[in-house]
């Protein structure tokens, strides 16, 4: 009696098994909750903490920057594997950008310079044009590369890149803004501490970032549809937004919401003008393949 040969056999794609173990369990079918979950209690204690025993709120801000960054990476190696990872990443070395360098670069400081000089509270640089020309790519390049790239792979690649996946553009953006507003809350109690802040200063600082938190998303989110998924690209557009904001001629900072509320709004223009959506799009270069896989089954295409 012969036994029949073997065939060999194929997993199939449409039932994964189930993972091992709480974490990546809750990796693999809440991605984005479980680094939430995590990550703005931390913040919260961490910040908050600090504020009130009226020490610098920067080493906690650095911690921060390295559970998210942390987080991430365990997350998506949990939920990809280590091609995901690479995939996280593979957006900082996407300097191909042309002209946008000079939207990155230029276009917040000019308009919140506009924004000052309309409403009145534009000031004279004390060391010249030049000086503070150099002093605002100074604070552009040292934001981005200690900080700024790694926060946007974190919202702008993970959190914001599997959102616009599954809800597009607008969507996507709004509802990446939300946790980009919580998570900065602390924040309020930065400069003066728990003891030294008002209640009034801390609603007017909650205020400002409740507002430019959807226009600063949704203009990253642009970004990333459209350099294919640059993190590097949105990394810079937020530096340049921070360091036009803590320019020295422009009393209070609150001048680069409107001049973000301004670019944005251009950008939407110009977007449309060319044919683009403003409310759908996505960046595959960013999609993780559970994210895609996810996106083909609910018959989406890009």
């Amino acid at each position: 009696m012969s036994t029949p040969p073997l065939t060999p056999t194929t997993a199939d794609p449409s039932t994964d098994p189930i993972p091992r173990g709480w974490f990546r369990r809750t990796a693999v079918a809440h991605p984005i909750i479980l680094l939430l979950g995590v990550a703005i209690p931390f913040v919260w204690i961490t910040q908050m903490a600090s504020a009130l025993a009226g020490v610098d709120l920067m080493p906690a801000k650095l911690a921060e920057l390295l559970l998210l960054v942390g987080l991430v990476i365990a997350i998506t190696r949990a939920t990809d594997g280590r091609r995901g990872v690479r995939q996280l990443f593979a957006g900082l070395l996407r300097w191909r950008l042309g002209w946008r360098y000079l939207v990155l670069v230029v276009a917040m400081p000019l308009l919140t310079l506009g924004v000052a000089a309309a409403t009145g509270t534009l000031h004279q640089p004390p060391g010249g044009w030049a000086l503070l020309g150099l002093t605002y790519l100074f604070f552009l390049a040292a934001g981005a590369v200690s900080a700024n790239i790694w926060e946007e792979t974190v919202w702008g690649a993970f959190v914001q890149g599997r959102l616009m996946t599954r809800h597009g553009l607008l969507v996507g953006s709004l509802l990446t803004a939300v946790p980009v507003f919580l998570i900065h809350l602390p924040l309020a109690f930065e400069m003066d501490g728990w003891h030294g802040t008002t209640w009034r200063d801390a609603f007017i600082t909650w205020g400002v970032l409740l507002l430019a938190a959807p226009f600063q998303r949704y203009l990253i989110g642009t970004l990333l549809i459209d350099t294919r998924g640059s993190t590097l690209a949105a990394g810079l557009m937020h530096a340049s937004i921070n360091a036009a904001g803590a320019m020295a001629i422009i009393p209070g900072g609150w001048q680069n919401v409107p001049a973000l509320i301004i670019l944005t709004l251009a950008v939407v223009a110009f977007r449309s003008w060319r044919g683009l959506s403003p409310t759908d799009g996505y960046a595959p270069a960013i999609t993780p393949a559970s994210e895609a896989a996810e996106r083909t089954v609910l018959g989406a295409t890009p």
